[in-house]
């Protein structure tokens, strides 16, 4: 399926969002409301995406155009309204000649549209050979959507807006979604003749279905899932269609094979891919392009956000960003894995363990308290609780590497940049400022002075 051009409209304020951030670019599951409408709209193969800014103008511009490189960003002008939009897109798609063919033209604030629904639109819309076609919905409580006014027959008549409309046209309950399939030359003839005389003061869209009326036939196609089109208008409308969407989304990756013991208390991005046998306990948030193997086991209370875990691994109460996680590894509970890490098969990133661009080889444990910081620590050694590499001396981040087979003592400090060799064993509370060869045994001589009786004695009883 290929369409002449898609019309976005995303030029609207959203003051009911009360936010600096335009409406369109609020997110869901890490996709703005704009890039899954465009997405949407991708799925019909359009020639030409036309996206109609205003409010904030270039942040949304900008947007849309690292959705789709090749979109074309309309500028609505001060004239008020859905219908002045769409005559603005019309007239930059129109610059080097007429149209032909199906021009689809869809709300910007319609985070769960999808593209087999626009596909069911456009292809009822050419097979029927309407002039246009008005995707509808039906809904229990319609208040504030444009009613769907139909004859005797179930013809489309008009839509008529809630500020409009009569005691009877307002009891109706099925509404007018804002995603319509126009023949391109209907559309350019029905929006010459619209203005402004309406409640709103504005250039209704609607108005030009019943111009295109006056021309052929208007067909109305119903969608099944109401979902699917409705708008976002304020934060209470974001926060359902965010819960609905994740439940989607959760009980697709259950029925690939994957155990979500809560989706109640599961959130899953849309990029983020499981494999079957995979677990997700309660209260965890898998974002970006996160991949959870099977056999793993996330959570409880745990996010993680552009990682890898690879297949047996565990990871409790943690949070995890852009680190791959090895076989069988063991992270948790409370750690903080920041941007860069590698951990091997085996490994082990324990209780109050941070790291930070860390390689850890196969077999390495971290078990405790340490900050493991631009740091390579190779196979099969262990970290002593409370080690830290200090990383940092107040211009430049500095490299420490640690061989293999060694037994890094209890509260040691690796002052970096330094080398320390394989088979190395150092003492607890040492401060490690200097490489150290291979087989070696490594302590700072700390003596340890006692002075008795030093408080007064009124301080001892």
């Amino acid at each position: 399926m290929s369409i002449t051009a898609a019309i976005v409209l995303a030029a609207g304020e959203g003051t009911r969002m009360k936010s600096s951030t335009p409406k369109v670019l609020h997110s869901i599951a890490g996709k703005t409301f704009l890039q899954r409408v465009m997405l949407a709209v991708g799925g019909t193969e359009p020639q030409a995406v036309a996206v109609v800014v205003r409010n904030q103008a270039e942040r949304v511009a900008a947007a849309a155009t690292s959705y789709n490189e090749q979109a074309l960003i309309v500028h609505q002008d001060e004239i008020p309204g859905t219908g002045r939009a769409v005559q603005c897109a019309m007239d930059e798609l129109t610059k080097n000649g007429t149209l032909s063919g199906t021009v689809l033209v869809v709300a910007g604030d319609m985070p769960m549209l999808d593209g087999a629904t626009l596909r069911s639109l456009v292809r009822e819309h050419e097979e029927s050979g309407n002039v246009a076609t008005i995707l509808t919905c039906l809904l229990d409580n319609p208040f504030g959507y444009g009613r769907i006014i139909r004859d005797s027959a179930g013809g489309f008549v008009r839509i008529v807006e809630q500020k409009d409309g009569s005691d009877s046209e307002l009891a109706v309950h099925e509404v007018n979604t804002s995603v319509y399939a126009f023949d391109a030359s209907v559309l350019a003839q029905s929006i010459e003749k619209l203005n402004s005389s309406n409640a709103q003061g504005e250039f209704y869209l609607t108005d030009a279905l019943a111009n295109a009326h006056e021309l052929g036939n208007v067909g109305l196609v119903t969608v099944s899932n109401p979902l699917r089109v409705e708008g976002v208008n304020d934060r209470v409308q974001l926060a359902k269609l965010a819960k609905a969407h994740n439940q989607e989304i959760c009980e697709y990756w259950m029925r690939e094979g994957v155990t979500i013991l809560d989706p109640e208390t599961t959130w899953i991005e849309d990029d983020v891919v499981l494999e079957a046998d995979a677990v997700i306990l309660p209260g965890s948030y898998l974002q970006g392009s996160t991949f959870v193997a099977a056999e793993a086991v996330v959570g409880p209370d745990t996010t993680l956000i552009n990682a890898r875990v690879e297949r047996g691994a565990t990871v409790e109460r943690s949070r995890v960003e852009s680190t791959r996680i090895g076989q069988e590894a063991t992270i948790g509970p409370w750690t903080y894995l920041r941007p860069g890490n590698e951990l091997g098969k085996g490994t082990k990133a324990g209780a109050f363990v941070e790291m930070k661009k860390a390689v850890i080889d196969e077999g390495t444990k971290v078990p405790h308290l340490s900050y493991i910081g631009d740091a390579h620590i190779h196979h099969h050694t262990n970290i002593g609780g409370g080690t830290i590499t200090a990383n940092y001396d107040g211009v430049h981040k500095l490299h420490t590497e640690i061989g293999a087979h060694s037994h890094i003592g209890a509260g040691n400090m690796f002052v970096a940049p330094v080398t320390v060799g394989e088979n190395v064993t150092t003492g607890s509370g040492s401060v490690v400022r200097h490489d150290v060869p291979a087989d070696s045994m490594v302590y700072s001589e700390n003596t340890q002075h006692v002075v008795e009786g030093w408080k007064p004695a009124w301080e001892r009883e």
